[in-house]
């Protein structure tokens, strides 16, 4: 006699017999309810994030369409076709980031499956195998690449992202409005057998301006380049205005060709950043690879006003979730480039939850009071991930100190101000300026390493509680120990 917790047989399109398994009232009671949120949802691109009982992140993906890709998890066909087994077992909320283009959402997803590291993504691998986009700028028609062996002479880098698969979509994207060249030939200024090259697709369906069939000049290709670029370091609304500026001028001098070109790149871009939304900058941009760390120290100096030059420059984060499992990292650069030896991790011990002003005066603490003592000397500069809150919980710590450092800043993610000690307003820098690339360089690094202790303590706890329910033996000792 049946129990009511058989399967349930179901006839597809085209006549295939499937059998959906039965769910428990509670978990279609919560699926119900997680449905009608998803409903709300907009319609447009972004990031969402799948949440479980205890509010930790277990999987995140990206959607052209918030409203439907979400809606579909929770279909009554779901839990069969699902390929992620078992994650509607643990969904219990879920939250989402708007994005302005479905190239934003491909990069926010990378970067927050690289911070995060959900049970349900993919497994990740070694920071060293992650992809980067580079951009050959020390070649006469600078090509555009995904590559997991980035070269740091004569180029320009993005990254690192998590998945060479989702980069490769979102340079689709862009290059169909700046029709950059991704091939590996070698292509010189100076070639005249170009004219007589034939090129190749890309550039019978218009996603490439063809340098090396000589069909664009070098200085045109140059500002295509240049404005992908700034594009990429978040000067968006800049590029639009140049561009829309440009074909009003080609227009004027009756430059019909070049204006039609333009206006097809205006075009392109539009259409990726159709839905402007406050707040995701952040996600949208990639972390900074410095390519000149002396220039970053160079311009660094004049920004705060620093007699010498900082050599030494220590960062620091703090990592948690719902505050689970709270760390705090510190990392060092010297002469613009990590130096792996000066870093630290600290296991945050005041034990009062989630308070991150209080676990980052902990960490800096515990860092520098043998500094403050006149036992060790302080960095040239110290950087707190942050905005102003997080700069005077870390200048409490400095003044209770007998010896304080000579410059304390932070880095607020948001809007990526710099908030300097003892001023009453923030630095707003270019995102293409050379100091503030270094900064965001520490300050991602130090979130990285931050991360990536967060989450063996959270491996090793779980592993602990599987040890105490019986789920899973006791790892054996090691020789030795």
């Amino acid at each position: 006699m049946a129990n009511g917790n058989e399967p349930i047989s179901v006839l597809r399109p085209g006549g295939a017999l499937v059998q959906l398994p039965y769910n428990p009232p509670e978990m279609n009671d919560r699926l119900e309810q997680l449905s009608e949120k998803a409903k709300a949802l907009p319609k447009a691109p972004g990031v969402y994030l799948m949440k479980d009982d205890k509010g930790r992140v277990i999987y995140v993906g990206k959607a052209a369409s918030l409203r439907d890709r979400v809606g579909s998890y929770f279909l009554a066909s779901t839990k069969l076709e699902n390929k992620k087994v078992g994650l509607l077992d643990e969904v219990v909320e879920f939250e989402i980031i708007q994005t302005e283009s479905e190239v934003e959402a491909l990069l926010a997803e990378n970067r927050l499956i690289k911070d995060i590291q959900p049970k349900f993504n993919a497994r990740l691998l070694d920071d060293k195998t992650f992809p980067y986009l580079m951009i050959t700028t020390g070649e006469d028609y600078p090509g555009v690449y995904v590559t997991r062996e980035p070269r740091a002479d004569g180029t320009r880098l993005f990254g690192p992202f998590t998945g060479a698969y989702q980069l490769k979509e979102a340079v689709q994207y862009l290059q169909r409005a700046f029709k950059f060249r991704t091939c590996h030939l070698e292509i010189l200024e100076s070639d005249e057998r170009r004219r007589f090259f034939r090129p190749c697709l890309l550039y019978a369906i218009n996603q490439c301006t063809a340098p090396c069939g000589d069909k664009i000049g070098r200085e045109t290709y140059a500002d295509d380049i240049r404005r992908l670029i700034r594009y990429l370091e978040g000067d968006r609304k800049m590029v639009l205005k140049e561009l829309e500026k440009d074909m009003r001028q080609a227009s004027e001098s009756l430059q019909f060709e070049q204006a039609a070109k333009l206006r097809d790149q205006l075009k392109a871009l539009t259409s990726l950043s159709q839905r402007a939304t406050k707040g995701t900058e952040q996600f949208w941009q990639p972390e900074a690879f410095v390519t000149d760390p002396q220039e970053g120290i160079t311009a660094l100096q004049e920004t705060l006003g620093l007699s010498d030059p900082p050599r030494i420059v220590e960062g620091f984060d703090i990592a948690h979730l719902q505050g689970g499992e709270m760390v705090g990292s510190e990392v060092c650069f010297i002469d613009g480039r990590p130096f792996k030896d000066g870093y630290r991790r600290f296991k945050i011990k005041h034990g009062q939850g989630n308070n991150d002003f209080l676990s980052l005066q902990e960490v800096v603490s515990r860092r520098y009071r043998e500094a403050g003592a006149g036992n060790e000397l302080y960095p040239d500069v110290i950087l707190i991930d942050g905005g102003i809150g997080q700069l005077h919980a870390a200048m409490e710590v400095f003044a209770s100190l007998p010896v304080r450092p000579s410059m304390v800043i932070s880095l607020a993610k948001k809007e990526e101000l710099v908030y300097v000690q003892g001023r009453s307003e923030p630095l707003r820098l270019a995102r293409n300026h050379a100091g503030l690339r270094l900064l965001q360089h520490v300050r991602d690094e130090a979130h990285r390493f931050a991360q990536h202790y967060h989450h063996l303590l959270r491996a090793k706890a779980q592993l602990e509680e599987q040890v105490k329910q019986g789920r899973r033996p006791r790892p054996k000792p090691r020789s030795g120990e």
